[in-house]
């Protein structure tokens, strides 16, 4: 309450469930400006559809370099006082290396950290097994002001988490989250969400701009596929042979649910393995720099000017930015590269270049 101006930073080109949007940017940029949002950046796919440590630091990273002085953000438990306490606890050598003597046993990661949390601080452990939790955790480990001191975005930053109502994530409220939506027959999205949005929605939806799962599940194959299966070594999150169950699952799926079932094993959840495989048909690699530019794609015009006092190069052309620098370069190269094999996988296929050419809402 009382902002004078709401950026919203948006995954854009992937998502970080290891997928591509349903809907295209210009759509969802459209819906949050309607929605009252001033400013809209993009998070670049190589971050988007990153783990929730990474993600959260790019983004936080990019709000920061706007000027954000206080972060919001969905959290099933938003309890200042529990959060901050978790973030600060994970930073702690004690907890990795409890972390390290559960991973021994055969958990997977996520467990092994919650049930480290919960040895060392009873009931820290429940909060990291709820996935919004877990990225407002993440937020407030990538936004040192309130959790370690005023070194991040800006000296005085705040946080505000709004409770996300229901069960979990998944829980069918008024307050849907995107898993739900996902799961109903497209658009039917009208009780869930602004009258504008559903207007919007359906639009996009009759002009075929939906997801299509099918075209994304043969678009994924046909890249893995056509892959040296050398390359898969370098893959961001490939450890431990991941990259020879990879090579064999790429050789004998005949589905992208066939190829998460042959890589599944206790150690790596679905949603790391959705994401190591959109990594390796992308190509995205293991190390990345912070995000080195803002990419608006929307705004209110009375928005704009604040864009001069921002701390990282900031335009609506993609074009001009990658040429900001090498760094620039290689993530809009990537990102590009993620908004093209998007444009596939729409019922209507999209053409090549959309992340270079699509011009920015602004209202």
């Amino acid at each position: 309450a009382g902002a004078q101006c709401i950026a919203v930073c948006m995954s854009s080109g992937a998502v970080q469930r290891g997928g591509v949007p349903i809907l295209p940017e210009s759509v969802r940029v459209r819906a949050a400006l309607d929605a009252g949002a001033d400013l809209v950046v993009a998070l670049p796919a190589p971050y988007a559809c990153a783990t929730a440590e990474q993600f959260a630091a790019a983004g936080v990273h990019l709000l920061a370099a706007l000027g954000c002085d206080t972060l919001a953000f969905g959290a099933e438990t938003p309890d200042a006082a529990a959060l901050l306490d978790t973030a600060r606890l994970l930073d702690g050598e004690e907890l990795n290396a409890r972390i390290r003597q559960n991973l021994a046993t055969g958990m997977t990661y996520a467990a092994a950290r919650a049930a480290a949390a919960d040895a060392l601080h009873p009931g820290t452990g429940g909060l990291l097994r709820t996935p919004n939790n877990i990225l407002g955790i993440e937020v407030l480990q990538g936004n040192p002001a309130p959790a370690r001191g005023p070194d991040a975005v800006g000296a005085a930053a705040a946080w505000r988490g709004a409770r996300r109502r229901g069960q979990g994530a998944h829980a069918g409220t008024p307050m849907a989250s995107a898993s739900f939506l996902r799961g109903l027959p497209q658009p039917d999205w009208e009780p869930f969400v602004p009258a504008r949005a559903a207007e919007l929605y359906g639009r996009a939806a009759a002009d075929g701009l939906l997801l299509d799962g099918a075209r994304l599940e043969t678009a994924v194959l046909a890249l893995l596929r056509m892959q040296n299966p050398a390359n898969f070594a370098q893959v961001r999150g490939v450890s431990e042979g991941l990259e020879n169950r990879l090579t064999a699952a790429v050789r004998e799926a005949d589905s992208l649910d066939d190829l998460y079932t042959r890589l599944k094993t206790k150690r790596y959840p679905h949603a790391r393995l959705r994401r190591l495989v959109l990594d390796a048909a992308l190509g995205f690699p293991a190390e990345l720099p912070m995000p080195p530019y803002l990419h608006v794609l929307g705004a209110r015009k009375a928005a704009l000017p604040r864009l001069k006092q921002a701390s990282l190069p900031a335009a609506t052309a993609l074009a001009d930015l990658a040429r900001t620098g090498p760094e620039a370069e290689k993530i809009s190269r990537l990102h590009n590269k993620a908004v093209d094999f998007s444009s596939l996988c729409r019922e209507k296929i999209q053409p090549m270049g959309l992340a270079f050419t699509a011009k920015p809402v602004v209202i």
